[in-house]
């Protein structure tokens, strides 16, 4: 079984004080992967979070320090499960046929930007997947969070959103 922590929109800037929840710090522990859907900002949280586990992340919006570094999406395979990442996944109002469009191959997309969890299905058996995020909130949705893939023998096993305390 393959644990998935799935991050997107974490904003930490150099030189601010701001961290990580201690439930994401908790999950990280016993992460086999983590996924970051854009946004990470800096380098240095890429490197924090690599201490824990492999990870993998797709340039957002502010990442304007890791142009270069990371790519615009992601296709990959867990345990046998095809996943895309996308930071902007557009608007929500045809989402699930544009991803499908986009990923055809992938069981589930991961995306970010909106800061607003989504964990819902799409089209023709796709998964839609974003955890929001663990450090900033939006007028539109005040919750943080993040979330968490077990993946076995090319299955999704479980998917959760988890919410976090500020």
């Amino acid at each position: 079984m393959t644990e998935v922590v799935v991050l997107a929109d974490t904003h930490i800037r150099r030189g601010s004080a701001r961290r990580l929840p201690a439930a994401v710090y908790a999950a990280l522990e016993r992460a086999d992967l983590v996924l970051h859907a854009g946004d990470v900002v800096t380098a240095a949280l890429l490197d924090e979070l690599g201490g824990f586990a492999p990870t993998l992340a797709v340039l957002g919006n502010n990442d304007r320090e890791l142009v270069g570094r990371l790519p615009e999406e992601r296709l990959l395979t867990v345990d046998g499960f095809r996943l895309a990442m996308v930071h902007d996944s557009g608007a929500r109002k045809g989402r699930e046929a544009r991803l499908r469009r986009r990923f055809p191959a992938a069981d589930l997309v991961v995306f970010g930007h909106s800061h607003i969890p989504v964990d819902a299905p799409g089209l023709d058996g796709q998964r839609l997947f974003n955890p929001g995020s663990p450090t900033e909130t939006r007028p539109a949705y005040r919750g943080l969070g993040f979330g968490r893939l077990r993946i076995d023998d090319g299955e999704l096993v479980d998917h959760e959103l988890i919410p976090v305390e500020r």
